[in-house]
């Protein structure tokens, strides 16, 4: 094969060395879904692409491809090639592709080669790099498994992160499992947690590491689900077990909760508007399991915050906050914790 295509035998060293993509894809097809390490500079805009769709339905392949070359012309089409240029002069080791490896490649490796440069096309395109990453998924729920349980607040992410044969599954997901779990950042789309979760679970494999240890979730963290067939083969893995005192958990969960988001937010929107979205984001977030906690343990909750955020504002002090944390422990989380390991036993 030509040494400016690069083969599907090559993807495994694609995403286990972080090769810098270029994605031609147009903008709407990108955002959807990509690959770690993938930059956009399209050879046809959304609207481009969809008279070029329109075109080719209507009247064939060469009254379409006729009509991108007239749709990206003079300027523009040295705009596009520009970009590209600009990529390779960053990434030299960088390849790039379009949907299937077809005739976008072809025209823009055409395009680019006229004016003197040239990238290496991947072969099958995105649809061929997304199988292999939902090959490896399969893959590796057929490898060993271990998952980390304890109940919220013992420190299980914080043990996962000292384990180099670890996957996280919560910061893949950019999001920490639970009502209170939300980012400032948003969450990746479906296919890009996907993605990323094969990356990871490929280097692990490709590095060596003979379990995969995995932090006890739900099907969903956050809006991402785990793939079914992944999810299931956590279920039946054997577990290890974190404990930690409840005031231990407390401590730990006033820091990660309300002392780190109340700075991240306050970094993000400065300090008046920051501490107003923190005090949106904690009474929000009790009230997504309104309907779970009850009417009153819901009621009693909120007033506890409320008392903290204003104790929080005008004295800079976290304290209070310790007690509705201590109440929706007890009352909330560690009977819903108690009942899943009934359910396991």
């Amino acid at each position: 094969m030509s040494a400016t295509i690069i083969a599907k035998t090559e993807f495994q060293r694609i995403f286990t060395e972080d090769r810098p993509l270029l994605d031609v894809r147009a903008p709407i097809e990108f955002n959807k879904g990509a690959f770690p390490h993938a930059i956009n500079q399209p050879l046809m805009t959304d609207e481009e692409r969809i008279q070029v769709g329109t075109c080719y339905k209507q009247q064939g392949q060469q009254a379409a491809i006729e009509l991108g070359h007239q749709l990206v012309a003079n300027e523009i089409k040295h705009q596009r090639i520009e970009a590209w240029r600009q990529f390779q002069t960053t990434h030299p080791n960088g390849y790039f592709y379009c949907f299937r490896g077809g005739l976008r490649s072809q025209i823009s490796q055409t395009w680019m080669q006229q004016a003197g440069f040239e990238i290496p096309y991947i072969e099958g395109g995105y649809k061929a790099m997304r199988q292999y990453l939902m090959e490896i998924i399969e893959q590796a729920s057929k490898r060993p498994m271990l998952i980390v349980c304890g109940k919220t607040g013992s420190g299980k992410t914080e043990y996962i992160k000292t384990r180099n044969d670890a996957i996280d599954l919560e910061g893949i997901a950019n999001h920490r499992g639970s009502s209170f779990g939300v980012n400032i950042t948003p969450q990746p789309t479906q296919i890009n947690f996907e993605n990323r979760l094969a990356v990871n679970l490929l280097k692990h494999r490709v590095y060596g590491h003979g379990i995969q240890v995995l932090e006890d979730e739900s099907f969903l963290i956050g809006r991402s689900a785990i793939p079914k067939c992944f999810y299931q083969a956590m279920q039946a893995a054997p577990t290890l077990y974190i404990e930690a005192s409840l005031d231990e958990r407390i401590e730990r969960i006033l820091q990660d909760y309300v002392i780190s988001m109340t700075a991240q937010f306050i970094k993000a929107k400065g300090d008046k508007n920051g501490f107003e979205a923190f005090s949106k984001y904690i009474l929000t977030s009790v009230d997504k399991i309104k309907k779970r906690l009850g009417g009153k343990l819901h009621q009693q909750i909120q007033n506890l915050m409320q008392e903290a955020l204003k104790e929080q504002q005008s004295r800079n002090s976290v304290a209070l906050h310790c007690a509705w944390i201590q109440l929706l422990l007890e009352k909330y989380y560690d009977p819903m914790y108690e009942y899943q390991m009934k359910k396991m036993r």
